[in-house]
């Protein structure tokens, strides 16, 4: 016995970071088997879909054009750079770090079609210019496309007077931001170096 419908939900559940076809399957029979909770579900990921976007100055998801971090007044001029909002959140939670924030949403990948255009470099370097930052901090992860990507940030933003500093290897190599609890975070904030 088979549903066209039910198989296309776990594919698109599949899409997900992380979930197998075993998880898709246990999800989409949790959503089909809770008409309230599939409806509601529903509801949210259309909203999502309709009103949440990037924010226009340092890519953040957002419902309104500029996030609240980068219009926030009190926020310190500082940059940390990160590799997608999940990661911001863990650093925001961990509450270390008290400056503004810019996403790439993902690592540097030619052969994947991602150079520096698509993770908005440019907008980097604006962002930079419009808040006069001090300082840029690359909280990237310790694997060979964060380093990779790091390099390439720290070469490309070596012509300005800016401090450019990373993360302390308080991240053992492989380690996602995103994961890190909240010492790992504070000691790899702490011991930051130029870069």
């Amino acid at each position: 016995m088979s549903s066209d419908l039910f198989d296309r939900l776990v594919e698109q559940l599949q899409r997900l970071p992380g979930i197998g076809r075993k998880t898709a399957m246990r999800l989409a029979f949790s959503i089909v088997d809770n008409r309230d909770m599939a409806r509601d579900f529903s509801g949210v990921l259309d909203l999502v879909w309709r009103n949440v976007g990037e924010c226009s100055i340092c890519r953040n998801i957002t419902e309104k054009d500029v996030c609240e971090i980068c219009s926030t007044a009190s926020r310190t001029d500082s940059i940390c750079v990160v590799h997608n909002p999940a990661d911001m959140r863990a650093i925001e939670d961990a509450g270390l770090y008290r400056g503004k924030y810019f996403v790439l949403h993902g690592f540097l990948a030619p052969l994947d079609g991602l150079g520096p255009e698509e993770l908005g470099i440019d907008k980097l370097k604006s962002m930079i210019d419009r808040f006069n930052a001090d300082e840029v901090i690359l909280a990237l992860d310790s694997t060979a496309d964060g380093e990779a990507t790091s390099s390439y940030l720290s070469r490309t933003l070596s012509d300005r007077e800016i401090k450019v500093t990373r993360l302390a290897r308080g991240l053992p190599p492989g380690a996602s931001v995103e994961f890190a609890d909240s010492l790992t975070l504070s000691q790899a904030f702490q011991g930051r170096q130029r870069v």
